[in-house]
């Protein structure tokens, strides 16, 4: 069973030859560890952590102390498990208790509902009975999912999930049909539907899981509820514009094994216009600033926009640079104007076009004298 490998190989030659490269394998060596099922996934180990009680039982404020004082066993054995002293096999071998550091961040998950702060829009709806900012309610609704052959090459072929609903308004966005549009026009799946997904997708082939939209930061209770029922190893990766907050990073970096995340603008003002969202580089550059400590494997993809290599590209590809010297970085030239783009061509004059080859090569230039890990990649 699964995608046949010379047909994939033919597809993506350069998925295969990529891992040739030695800036590739130092940087993404865990995910690979993982990807090849020589190490379990992070979700594993947080499903091995016990807890004695139901999480059920506990309040909110009980339940976050739990969970700070089970991350350090977790730590722990992810320390091991990185160090090659803990494997999938030996992990598969220890049973797994009736509740677990997993079933702790579930429960938080479920009860921010009440209340919603997943994103940094904190619009606090109750979106147990109402619809968020985001244009979803508890329901999770996949628009589809399939093997993907386009995303970078270590990636592919990638279990690719999209999820309708996205906390961004981007007036250039491409699929504005399941972030904005209609971001609850798809099939409505339980934690035990989307397991199901995951595991036939890896067993179709897929290298990882690969989060996306819209956005998953408005789904992360019914993505990390359905770790509970995948029962394979496979490499879960957040594709993401990352602008949640700081206690839904905390449910989350515990169960993610590469990140894919966003880096758009390159401060706060285009962020407000483009995309109609507060503080954006203040609240992007504190979230990857954690992730990038971690250590995690990481790809940070940088859309070049037109007229915006000053305000934009050169602070983010400097950003990345300083703060997070492992990261592999695509900067990407796929900038088409979309959506309210034509629709206003006036007034988001400076983005109506795609972005030139002199801007490219600007671009390139800048992650070339940084010293940034690009050409693998982009």
């Amino acid at each position: 069973m699964g995608l046949d490998s010379a047909l994939w190989r033919l597809v993506r030659p350069d998925a295969e030859y990529v891992w040739r490269s030695k800036v590739i394998n130092d940087r993404l060596k865990w995910y690979k560890m993982v990807m090849d099922n020589k190490l379990p996934a992070k979700f594993l180990l947080a499903k091995r952590v016990p807890l004695d009680i139901n999480p059920k039982e506990l309040s909110l404020e009980e339940l976050w102390e739990v969970h700070d004082r089970l991350r350090e066993k977790f730590l722990t054995l992810l320390r091991k498990s990185r160090l090659g002293k803990l494997t999938l096999k030996e992990v598969e071998e220890i049973e797994e208790p009736k509740y677990s550091f997993l079933d702790v961040k579930a429960e938080i998950a479920w009860r921010m509902l009440s209340s919603c702060r997943f994103c940094e829009r904190r619009c606090g709806i109750d979106r147990r009975s109402r619809v968020g900012t985001c244009g979803v309610n508890s329901n999770t609704y996949v628009s589809t999912y399939f093997l993907h052959m386009g995303e970078e090459a270590p990636l592919v072929p990638s279990g690719t999930i999209f999820y309708g609903g996205c906390n961004f308004k981007c007036v250039y966005c491409q699929n504005y049909d399941i972030s904005q549009v209609s971001p609850r026009s798809g099939m409505k799946v339980t934690p035990t539907e989307l397991a199901a997904i995951q595991e036939y997708l890896r067993f179709e082939g897929a290298r990882n899981i690969n989060h996306v939209g819209g956005d998953p930061t408005p789904n992360i209770h019914t993505i990390i509820s359905s770790l509970k029922y995948v029962r394979i190893n496979v490499p879960q990766l957040w594709n993401s514009n990352m602008y949640l907050t700081e206690d839904a990073l905390k449910l989350i970096i515990d169960l993610i094994d590469i990140w894919l995340p966003d880096f758009k603008y390159g401060n706060n003002k285009c962020g407000e216009r483009l995309s109609k969202v507060s503080n954006y580089f203040d609240i992007i550059t504190r979230n990857l600033s954690i992730i990038c400590k971690e250590g995690d494997p990481i790809i940070i993809r940088h859309l070049v926009l037109p007229n915006h290599i000053r305000c934009c590209t050169e602070p983010v590809l400097k950003w990345i640079a300083t703060n997070c010297k492992h990261a592999l970085v695509n900067v990407m030239a796929q900038y088409r104007p979309e959506f309210l783009v034509l629709k206003f061509r006036d007034k988001y004059r400076d983005i109506s076009r795609r972005p030139t080859k002199a801007e490219m090569s600007e671009a390139y230039a800048l992650a070339d004298e940084l010293g940034l890990a690009y050409k693998e990649i982009s």
